[in-house]
């Protein structure tokens, strides 16, 4: 699956990836993360993309950012859009999906391996032109729940499928034999952010389809 020539990069669709860890019962180590890619090729670049409230641009959200910032991501962010439906309740809408895009487009004249942390339909498209450019992706989310998190057509169109739960081992930031300290700030679980919020009711859809 992997060459160690290969130049890889990971894109991270933050609420994505964040909804399938916790669907999964695990927290993402983002430093493990790192070191689990760049045992497996030239680990070129990690983009990890996520929306911010405005009126929260100093809550705890971001000192991960920050911390992803410092230690090896490119961190992509926008301002979310926030509103009211019919029903008088309150949404908030931060779809990173067309700045991810852009940027694997540009990247891709000098990466050979795309990783895309998603299990997003909407990214069909730029897998299969991405192939049509030459270069390989995998995309990483799971079928180990029911429903799947992963769409259908992303799972077929992507040259190979890595179920997160098997990378499990090499990136859980709570191990059953604990580190001797902390490698990262607060996680997205705790994070009153478009990111902890989309990714808690993407599970709960989820599990609620299971009932």
């Amino acid at each position: 699956m992997f060459d160690s020539r290969e130049k890889i990069a990971l894109f991270v669709d933050g609420a994505n990836l964040f909804a399938t860890s916790k669907c999964l019962g695990f927290e993402v180590d983002y430093r493990k993360l790192l070191t689990a890619f760049r045992n497996r090729g030239y680990l070129l670049r990690a983009y990890y993309y996520t929306a911010l409230i405005e009126d929260l641009e100093f809550s705890s959200i971001r000192p991960l950012i920050d911390w992803l910032d410092y230690n090896g991501y490119t961190v992509v962010t926008k301002t979310a859009k926030e509103f009211t439906d019919t029903q008088g309740r309150r949404k908030i809408k931060g779809n990173m999906d067309i700045e991810l895009a852009i940027d694997a487009m540009q990247q891709s004249a000098t990466v050979d391996h795309f990783v895309l942390f998603s299990g997003d339909g909407d990214f069909t498209t730029l897998v299969e032109e991405l192939q049509r450019r030459g270069r390989k992706v995998s995309v990483v989310s799971t079928i180990s729940t029911q429903p799947p998190m992963i769409a259908d057509e992303l799972r077929r169109q992507a040259d190979h499928f890595i179920d997160l739960i098997t990378l499990r081992g090499e990136i859980d930031r709570h191990p059953s034999e604990p580190a001797p300290h902390a490698t990262q700030p607060a996680t997205e679980e705790a994070l009153t952010s478009p990111v902890g919020e989309t990714g808690r009711k993407l599970c709960q859809i989820k599990a609620g389809s299971r009932k």
